[in-house]
């Protein structure tokens, strides 16, 4: 057995924004007297549609729940095709199998937009297709127009994986509000985090209700309304789940809303910057560097123009070893063993899964990090 050492960083990849306004916001919840799901997580609900401009917000446990939620809502299932991308964390692909359905894979644009394509989406459209759950990689939104047509052109229900896009908008609206539904992540790293948690917006009533039964058992009350007398019982309309999320984490995801908007500023300047030192560096591809849209800067994704995965990653153990910490955002989810008899021929995705360097990207990074990082990438592509 082989034990790795543990390494330092005095670079992360991410900083978590947190201080007193979190735990003010705990304890609030903790002194209520009531930790689950109830009054703070229906608080948060309507902020996060006032937010986005959109008129249902449903929360849950996670970003998986949510795209799962979703496809179960839109009555997606076993004898369905899902048109997905590769390039992505693998919940998108693996939520269209909980439903019984098959995960489609489709290619990104390119090296410079690597977001779903939509003329190659066109290309797998089948008989079976019945949705296309597209992802907003890195907080820069896919091209919402040309994906709205296909949707509404084939009669096909459009789902968003806004994970990475809390604030990220396609030409002024925001992501999350194009298709039935849009579904976010408030995982650790996330630009706005509560740990785990997730949530689904629609524009639709009925699938509002819908997920609202199915994330708490398809019961039709819950605890909190049962506990102030309000019901007594309650039915059982359909076989849901218990993905609900509680007062505590819908308290930390309130207060994290309310420094957003001043982060993703923060967050774009560190982006321009980045730009600044790293566009002179010829054996770079910057994603998204001409992108024009409101970005949520979630990552800051580079790629080498050549020399594949071992070159990558020797990069990247150059950068570890001076105290910078970098990741890959994605192994191509076509090329795990689980979706290997997928036969999926995506050339734009295999570059990019085997060329992406993910950098540090936070609110606090200062100029002298950002000189830290440029020269040690450049110095690590002399190597």
């Amino acid at each position: 057995m082989v034990t790795r050492k543990a390494v330092s960083y005095k670079i992360p990849l991410f900083d978590l924004n947190y201080d007193q306004a979190e735990e003010n916001a705990v304890l609030e919840v903790l002194r209520s007297k009531w930790i689950s799901m109830g009054p703070k997580t229906a608080e948060f609900e309507a902020a996060f549609t006032s937010y986005v401009a959109v008129a249902h917000a449903v929360a849950v446990a996670n970003g998986t729940a949510a795209l799962h939620l979703a496809l179960a809502a839109l009555d997606i299932g076993p004898g369905d095709e899902v048109i997905v991308p590769s390039l992505t964390f693998v919940a998108t692909v693996n939520s269209v199998g909980y439903v019984g359905a098959t995960p489609v894979f489709a290619d990104i644009i390119g090296p410079e937009n690597l977001c779903l394509d939509p003329e190659d989406v066109r290309r797998r459209l089948t008989a079976r297709t019945k949705a296309i759950i597209l992802m907003h990689y890195a907080g820069f939104p896919c091209d919402m127009a040309a994906f709205s047509a296909i949707a509404k052109e084939h009669h096909l229900f459009l789902i968003e994986d806004a994970a990475h896009a809390p604030a990220t908008r396609f030409r002024g609206q925001h992501t999350g509000t194009f298709g039935d539904a849009g579904c976010f992540s408030f995982y650790a790293n996330k630009n706005m985090t509560c740990g785990e948690g997730g949530l689904v917006t629609t524009n639709r009533a009925d699938i509002a209700d819908k997920l609202r039964l199915l994330r708490s058992h398809g019961m039709t009350s819950l605890s909190y309304t049962r506990s102030k007398g309000r019901d007594t019982a309650y039915d059982v309309l359909i076989r849901g789940y218990n993905f609900r999320i509680d007062d505590i984490r819908s308290a930390l995801a309130l207060a994290q809303m309310k420094k957003l908007s001043a982060d993703i500023a923060a967050r774009a300047r560190v982006f321009r910057k980045y730009l600044e030192r790293l566009s002179g560096i010829h054996e770079l591809v910057i994603p998204f560097a001409q992108d024009q849209n409101e970005s949520s800067y979630y990552i800051f994704p580079v790629a080498l123009r050549a020399g594949g995965v071992k070159r990558r990653n020797r990069v990247r153990q150059f950068l570890a070893e001076r105290g910078i910490q970098t990741s890959v955002h994605y192994p191509a989810a076509h090329r795990f063993s689980i979706y290997a008899g997928s036969g999926a021929s995506l050339p734009q995705t295999d570059w990019a899964a085997d060329h992406e360097i993910t950098l540090p990207l936070f609110a606090r990074l200062s100029d002298r990090q950002l000189d830290q990082i440029a020269e040690a990438l450049r110095s690590a592509l002399r190597q």
